[in-house]
């Protein structure tokens, strides 16, 4: 099986920039088994929300409307890992942060998920 593992996140306040990274197990990229990855994130309160998706080469990438603007999503596949840029971090931005990757060519639904990475917390307080 594919492992996921995301990087701590933290704790910041309204405004400020995160960047979190989500490394694939060896040959992960290079497998049929990956195409796309992205990022979802999920709050006790709230269902489970799409972030950014990015495909295997990179070359396309897509959003979720709330994060628009703020948010980049990128890919290394030398190093196996996965991006996430978060500027102008608002406080409903606060969630655990999934990485994930499948087959798909773009993964805006968590039921297109083959891989999950643990989650990461991000808290962003005002």
């Amino acid at each position: 099986q594919v492992q996921l593992v995301e990087s701590r996140g933290g704790l910041v306040q309204a405004g400020d920039s995160l960047r979190l990274s989500c490394a694939a197990s060896a040959r992960t990229f290079s497998t049929a088994f990956i195409n796309a990855m992205a990022w979802f994130r999920h709050t006790p309160g709230s269902v489970r929300e799409f972030v950014a998706t990015i495909d295997r080469n990179g070359g396309n990438t897509y959003y979720g409307d709330s994060v628009k603007g703020r948010f980049t999503i990128s890919r290394d596949n030398d190093k196996n890992t996965l991006y996430l840029q978060m500027n102008s971090l608002k406080p409903e931005d606060t969630a655990d942060y999934y990485c994930a990757a499948g087959r798909g060519p773009v993964l805006t639904r968590g039921t297109a998920v083959d891989y999950w990475g643990q989650g990461t917390r991000v808290t962003v307080s005002s």
